[in-house]
């Protein structure tokens, strides 16, 4: 009769030595994030890491303008660049399990009148289209006092006809162009606008309720906007980058849909990232594309899937991750899949240091992924 007191007793001081482990870690973790950031002299933005996804930390630095000096709140919403093209590519899955769509189709099947041959939708999606840059066509040719939107880029693609870089499959190029496609693909296929088709089917299922694809006027009349910044030497202060108009390509291509756009805050982007761990959009067979590397024509792989950059395996497990980076601005969602770990940074002043403070908590994820196993 005095041994079961004994073991429960033994169970339970084993159970919370393994509870204040690790909360201990836990702690530790938060520490070193923490000083990371305060160390980086003139960080501004909002920095969010989740554990399975709790906040652990969620921490706020700098100003939302220079020029105010007001100062940065939570909920605070960015741009974040590059970062949408996670949800471009969600669009076109969502689109794909519907049966709408196949990802071999080809392009010219619902953009036609284009000149490129033989590039289907599944090079759009993992950046091994060949299509030129159409930025690089706009900028040349493109009146910057009035705004270009998709069809204009499609026009003046067709009209100015750039040479592909290379044959569809044959190596991996980024390419803000195929997204601009998919975005315009996602819009003849669905019949539905793409900034409506985003916010009925993803944004406002998951509650993201700070997160759209909004137009500069409609960003520049809220009242919890993280303004972008660049230091200018010459003043020796940061200035806000839509202060530069004719050098800003976000203003005169403030009209494109696809490769970026969407601004939101660290808070909605935790509910996307937890979504992705459910059936809540599609399901998790139909999301493995856009996790599995990419095989080029030669059998090669490319660690790009849909929308994410994959690190298959590193000292945290697997990692996927996109990053985006826009005129004062840098932005980066880190998932870290098997660590069930997520990293989320908003940064509003195009911080010169911001990939090295990301690769300092990858070494800690790290590190702490390897000790939970051992």
């Amino acid at each position: 009769m005095t041994k079961l007191p004994i073991l429960i007793l033994l169970t339970l001081v084993l159970g919370c030595k393994m509870n204040q482990d690790q909360k201990s870690e836990g702690n530790t973790l938060v520490t070193k994030i923490d000083s990371i950031f305060t160390s980086l002299p003139d960080f501004s933005g909002v920095v969010l890491f989740a554990d399975k996804g709790e906040p652990i930390y969620h921490k706020v630095f700098g100003v939302r303008s220079f020029e105010t000096n007001v100062p940065i709140e939570l909920n605070d919403i960015f741009e974040l660049a590059s970062v949408s093209k996670q949800f471009t590519a969600m669009a076109i899955m969502m689109l794909q399990q519907e049966g709408k769509l196949q990802y071999d189709d080809p392009i010219e099947k619902y953009l036609p009148g284009l000149t490129y041959q033989g590039i289907a939708i599944r090079h759009l999606l993992n950046h091994t289209s060949g299509l030129p840059d159409y930025q690089a066509v706009m900028d040349e040719h493109w009146d910057k006092s009035k705004v270009a939107s998709n069809p204009d880029i499609l026009e003046y693609l067709k009209k100015y006809n750039p040479p592909k870089n290379f044959e569809p499959g044959e190596k991996y190029e980024y390419s803000n162009t195929g997204y601009v496609f998919l975005a315009s693909i996602a819009e003849a296929v669905s019949g539905q606008d793409f900034i409506e088709f985003c916010k009925e089917r993803i944004f406002e299922p998951l509650q993201m309720t700070s997160t759209a694809i909004r137009s500069n006027e409609v960003k520049n009349k809220l009242l919890h906007l993280a303004y972008g910044h660049i230091y200018v030497d010459d003043r020796k202060s940061f200035i806000r980058a839509d202060s530069f108009p004719s050098s800003n390509y976000t203003i005169w291509l403030g009209g494109r849909k696809g490769p970026g756009r969407v601004s939101s805050t660290t808070a909605d982007l935790l509910k996307w990232d937890q979504a992705l761990y459910a059936d809540q959009l599609i399901t998790q067979e139909t999301l493995k594309d856009a996790f599995t590397p990419a095989t080029l024509n030669n059998g090669n792989k490319s660690n790009y899937g849909f929308g994410w950059e994959i690190i298959p395996t590193s000292g945290a497990g697997k990692v996927v991750w996109h990053n985006g980076d826009n005129p004062g601005y840098k932005t980066i969602i880190v998932r870290y899949l098997d660590a069930g770990k997520t990293l989320i940074i908003l940064n509003n002043n195009y911080h010169p240091q911001f990939e090295e403070a990301r690769d300092a908590i990858d070494e800690i994820v790290g590190e702490l992924f390897i000790k939970e196993k051992s």
